[in-house]
């Protein structure tokens, strides 16, 4: 996967051109030099292996919940082999999610309980409804 023109990497990394453009603007991934086959073509930026392998760190980590300045911090940080800073990222991220599953928990708690009260209550209003009103 050598020598791609931004179209050809946006489509291995699964984002659109505007979405490396971005990437780019934000410093996450880096401009390559413009190259020409003769003085009359036009030169294109050509995209490696290597810049593939950071879009797909980047993309995987949005999916993981890191925001694009730790994703920034974290590839810095690779650049440096600070472990150290890299593993409380990584932590700070772990208990983010843990919070996050924790509310979503306590929320289908409460919707399973209202469900059930909604189905084994009297008639009139359902609680759900209700529940939300406020």
């Amino acid at each position: 996967m050598n020598d791609m023109t931004i179209g050809q990497f946006a489509q291995a990394g699964g984002v659109g051109v505007e979405t490396i453009r971005y990437y780019q603007r934000r410093g996450l991934l880096k401009v390559p030099d413009t190259t020409s086959q003769a003085a009359h073509t036009k030169a294109f930026r050509r995209y490696n292996a290597d810049d593939l392998k950071t879009l797909r760190f980047i993309r995987s980590a949005q999916r993981a919940g890191f925001a694009l300045s730790q994703i920034e911090e974290l590839l810095e940080l690779d650049a440096s082999q600070d472990r150290r800073r890299a593993r409380e990222i990584a932590l700070g991220r772990v208990a983010a999610l843990d919070a996050e599953i924790s509310a979503l928990q306590a929320a289908r708690l409460s919707l399973v309980k209202l469900s059930n009260a909604c189905a084994e209550g009297p008639s009139g209003p359902c609680p759900i409804l209700s529940a939300f009103d406020h």
